[in-house]
């Protein structure tokens, strides 16, 4: 019998800040970017906001290992969180361990897919997570780092190296972090987790692995019927996952196509009808050989047309963003849901 490994302990204390990361790095522990130092006292501090939760954390692929507190909170710390941030880390990390999020494909994949953090309720203002203007983009600690977390507790527990078990053809920056809020105070609608069954008041995050946003550009259209022409054109992709099916895409409207749609009588359902029947692909815009994958696949056709999706409530529909005439797609790896989990404490 092998004796067990020797644990090496790191006197941290003695090690400045550009040390600590030439160490990191050589442990592969790292996303690029310069990892905080986890020290006992911030990982405490950290674990301390999250005292009391007691719901067992499933084992994460692809490694298969039970993710603990100490653990997780390490990889917050190294990813610049504060210490309030780290009930949402937690919770984005009970999200992707749903079975129905299949992180195990999700990873696996050769497709470009990251983990996507939309957050809902009251832990948007508490944390400052952005919602509005350049929501997608820099600027704001909390969508960074928290979504920066998540990627390096998949990283450094799970085991999703790239080039290893992370087999993404090309990847994409939202690797990186891909984190936000629904812009609620500007939808004409009910919140997207009130929609989901929660409560107004209850802070929700909604987990999915997609594709980075693509922008969808319309300073043209002055009717919601025109707004959701060139929506439902810009997500007809017969390269994009979506196709398979058995995905749900998310549209995040700005709020000022919104408005538009809203004034104009749209509900959230009928948006969904609308976008479901005319963003369907006709067979002509598919090769004959993804026809005959298809079909092998049990892919469903609808008069000669692939759906987007499986159903019209699977085009989840939101509100984000600032002033401007754009709205967003984005796109799911192909075989997996949208997982959405109250945080226990914020």
């Amino acid at each position: 019998m092998e004796p067990a490994p020797e644990t090496e302990i790191l006197d941290l204390d003695n090690l400045d800040q550009a040390e600590w990361n030439e160490y990191a790095m050589a442990q592969a522990w790292g996303d690029g970017f310069p990892l905080v130092m986890p020290t006992e006292d911030l990982v405490e501090r950290f674990v301390a906001t999250c005292h009391g939760d007691n719901e067992p954390i499933p084992a994460m692929s692809p490694r298969r290992v039970i993710p603990t507190l100490p653990v997780m909170a390490a990889n917050a710390v190294m990813a610049g969180c504060r210490p309030e941030y780290f009930p949402a880390v937690l919770a984005a990390t009970r999200a992707v361990l749903t079975p129905d999020y299949n992180l195990h494909g999700s990873l696996a994949t050769t497709h470009s897919c990251a983990p996507m953090l939309m957050f809902n309720g009251p832990v948007r203002k508490d944390l400052n997570i952005n919602c509005a203007s350049n929501c997608f983009g820099q600027g704001h600690q909390a969508n960074a780092t928290i979504g920066r977390a998540l990627q390096l507790i998949l990283l450094n527990i799970g085991g999703a190296k790239p080039g290893v078990m992370d087999r993404s053809t090309l990847g994409s920056p939202a690797k990186y972090a891909f984190c936000f809020g629904e812009n609620e105070e500007e939808s004409p609608w009910e919140p997207f987790h009130v929609r989901r069954g929660f409560a107004a008041g209850d802070s929700v995050v909604t987990a999915m692995p997609s594709e980075p946003p693509h922008n969808i550009n319309d300073h043209g259209s002055t009717t919601g019927v025109g707004i959701l022409t060139t929506i439902a054109g810009t997500i007809s992709q017969p390269g994009a996952n979506s196709i398979y099916g058995s995905a749900p895409i998310f549209i995040v409207l700005g709020p000022e196509h919104a408005q538009t749609l809203h004034r104009d009588g749209w509900t959230i359902a009928d948006m969904q009808q609308d976008l479901f029947d005319r963003s369907a692909i006709h067979i002509s815009r598919v090769s004959v050989e993804n026809q005959e994958s298809y079909a092998n696949m049990d892919r469903v056709m609808l008069n000669d047309r692939y759906p987007m999706t499986a159903t019209p409530e699977d085009i989840l529909i939101l509100v984000a963003g600032g002033p401007g005439k754009h709205s967003a797609y984005i796109p799911p790896f192909g075989f997996t849901s949208a997982c959405s989990v109250r945080l226990s404490h914020v």
